[in-house]
């Protein structure tokens, strides 16, 4: 079952909230779902590595971009980490999906993200591919994500991987 705007508002009122620190609640709780804002942009450094156990995991270095003095950040075509300025907060019968706004679909970017799995908690990355051959400008706090969240079928062991609370403490 995909939560509702009116569900979601629930969960918005419950402790720890389902997402914590949105700039403008009416603007980003979507009929089903929350829109998720930009925080940061990052360009990959060096090489990453993974495997099945996670024993040779090597996440790669990361630079973060400045914005102009506009509050733009050109990006020409390639591959960027974000980070959203919104902590998310999935009690043990949520999980969440996150798809790109459609306006970022349009000027030839996308975003690909993993699942939220039930019990995570943390402001979330996601990757941001540009294909336009001209690139795109990004605004600071610009809506790129929207998340959607489904109910389990029952609750399940949370989420207790190394992503837990990732970058709530900046």
């Amino acid at each position: 079952m995909v939560l509702n705007k009116e569900t979601i508002r629930e969960y918005m009122n419950e402790t720890p909230p389902l997402m914590e620190g949105l700039t403008d609640p009416e603007v980003q709780i979507q009929p089903n779902g929350i829109d998720l804002t930009l925080d940061k942009i990052f360009s990959f450094k060096g090489i990453g590595q993974i495997d099945f156990s996670n024993k040779k995991r090597l996440l790669p270095e990361k630079s973060t971009l400045q914005f102009d003095k506009d509050g733009c950040l050109h990006l020409n075509p390639g591959s960027y980490a974000v980070t959203f300025k919104e902590i998310v907060n999935l009690p043990d019968h949520l999980m969440a999906l996150g798809r790109p706004r459609s306006s970022l679909i349009r000027m030839g970017a996308s975003l690909v993200t993993a699942v939220w799995d039930a019990g995570y908690s943390g402001r979330s990355e996601a990757m941001l591919s540009v294909f336009h051959s001209e690139g795109i400008c990004i605004f600071e706090n610009a809506r790129l994500l929207q998340l959607v969240f489904f109910q389990l079928t029952g609750e399940t062991k949370g989420y207790n991987g190394i992503y837990q609370d990732e970058n709530k403490y900046f």
